[in-house]
């Protein structure tokens, strides 16, 4: 058999608590490796699908994230007739808030480029990609799409057009994050947010973002920690997650620039200056889930600048 080649999509941090649905950032790990290879049958074909822990994921490609990212490009490259096998191992947790869906998507588009020799450049991949993490959360936001396959903190100016931007990072910020095994969908998530928001507090969040932006550009530790601090989503939130509260203290008292929920949740995300600190405040993260005798995993990171990868 061919052995085909392997490619790698890692997590992602949305929202990046002052940036709903256009902000996030990508990690080192957990991620999502696909192996494809071309095959002497018609047509694209999902022959296995590895770490879902009882999770259902369909083998149709037309209910598949990565499956559908996949063959949105085949389209594009009028290569859908061709034999494709595609392999899915899910290296990360499903329904994490950790960007699951967009990773497989990302991988799914990144393998089929590959197997091509690379025909399209990787930001052009980004509109396939997102197709296939829509099809999973029902709602168009690259936020956790583009880091994944770009790498980077990235900024989405607008969802639409995919007019997306790299905001350099200081040296040594790492992240700690921690998901306590507790499943929140998504599309939940996204239900019980008020489709309205006060001036007031539009006014603060704007000013937090910018801040936040202005912050990682001119390397201003202390700007960032004063502008990560999400009043408008995480208050919304933050019941649907055991403890959260608890663990955004605990982060902060070990000095943490920040803590909020990644993504969608149920997984909180802090950001530190360097990763002794970093250490520090997963380790007091997760002292608090031990005690309650809530399962977790931990990931620490620094800022993944490459995104996803040929292995």
């Amino acid at each position: 058999m061919n052995a085909g080649l392997k490619v790698f999509a890692p997590a992602s941090v949305g929202n990046v608590g002052v940036g709903f649905d256009c902000l996030g950032f990508a990690l080192e790990k957990p991620g999502d490796e696909i192996i494809a290879r071309f095959s002497n049958n018609k047509g694209l074909k999902i022959t296995k699908i590895t770490g879902k822990k009882g999770k259902k994921i369909p083998f149709e490609i037309e209910k598949n994230t990565a499956g559908f990212a996949a063959y949105k490009l085949l389209e594009h490259l009028g290569e859908t007739e061709r034999g494709i096998e595609i392999e899915i191992h899910k290296k990360m947790p499903l329904g994490s808030g950790l960007g699951s869906s967009a990773a497989s998507a990302v991988a799914g588009v990144m393998a089929i480029n590959e197997l091509f020799k690379r025909p399209l450049e990787k930001k052009e991949l980004l509109p396939f990609a997102l197709m296939g993490e829509e099809l999973a959360s029902g709602s168009r936001h690259a936020d956790n799409v583009a880091p994944s396959l770009l790498g980077g903190l990235r900024l989405i100016r607008d969802n639409d057009t995919l007019d997306v931007h790299r905001i350099p990072t200081p040296n040594g910020i790492f992240a700690s994050v921690i998901y306590p095994h507790v499943e929140i969908l998504t599309k939940d998530a996204r239900g019980i947010l008020s489709p309205t928001v006060p001036l007031r507090k539009m006014v603060q969040q704007s000013a937090n973002l910018s801040a936040f932006i202005l912050g990682m550009f001119n390397s201003d530790i202390e700007l960032v920690r004063r502008s990560l601090k999400d009043i408008v989503i995480e208050p919304q939130r933050a019941a649907l997650i055991p403890h959260f509260y608890q663990i955004k203290e605990a982060a902060l008292e070990n000095g943490a620039l920040g803590c909020s929920i990644s993504g969608s949740g149920p997984s909180i995300f802090a950001l530190s200056q360097n990763s002794l600190i970093a250490e520090n405040v997963g380790e007091a993260m997760k002292k608090i889930y031990t005690d309650a005798k809530i399962e977790f995993q931990l990931f620490l990171s620094p800022i993944n600048h490459e995104g996803s990868i040929k292995l």
